[in-house]
């Protein structure tokens, strides 16, 4: 059986709560032995640390059990198409990291990881955190939509009736999770 390999991607965009639930699925996915996932790596940005500070009001990013990687680690085994990571997500997404993915501007680890995942036609999914969207987001959205990405905009839904902060958003991780095949109990319209 083939094991899986995500690398889970955090901006300086606003939204840190999104990535805080990501990680808290995939740490107990992890834990639970149950799931296929075998190496998670992570990549925080600098202003991602600030957002996450300032937002969530601690530093518990800190306290995953995944290997963590700094922004100009090019040793990074996804810094390269042969250590086969299948999936990146972008969890939340800034317009600047998206631009220059869509241009291919590998400058740093995260848009390198990225742009290995698009030229190998892996699963890529950008969890875009803006509004309004100009006409260069959507154009850079278009262009990575183009090249084999997922745009999944932190847009969250209220069928389900959330009650909390949390489970606002949780509505937009469970969307990225089912775009990352990982089994996950939610709320499904109509069941």
């Amino acid at each position: 059986m083939t094991k899986r390999k995500i690398i889970i991607a955090i901006t300086g965009a606003s939204g840190s709560i999104y990535a805080k639930l990501i990680l808290d699925v995939l740490a107990t996915l992890q834990r639970s032995q149950k799931n296929d996932l075998l190496n998670i790596g992570v990549v925080l940005s600098d202003n991602a640390k600030v957002i996450w500070n300032t937002e969530l009001e601690n530093q518990d990013y800190k306290n995953y059990p995944f290997t963590f990687y700094t922004k100009n680690d090019f040793n990074a085994p996804f810094a390269s198409g042969s250590a086969k990571y299948d999936t990146m997500v972008v969890i939340p997404c800034s317009m600047g990291t998206l631009g220059r993915i869509a241009n291919g501007i590998s400058n740093d680890l995260l848009t390198r990881a990225a742009d290995v995942i698009l030229k190998e036609r892996r699963k890529l999914i950008l969890v875009a955190r803006e509004t309004p969207y100009s006409l260069i987001h959507i154009n850079n959205m278009k262009t990575i939509t183009e090249a084999g990405g997922i745009i999944c905009p932190a847009t969250p839904s209220f069928y389900s009736q959330p009650k909390t902060i949390e489970e606002v958003a949780k509505t937009v991780v469970d969307r990225v999770l089912d775009l990352m095949n990982i089994e996950n109990d939610t709320f499904r319209w109509g069941n």
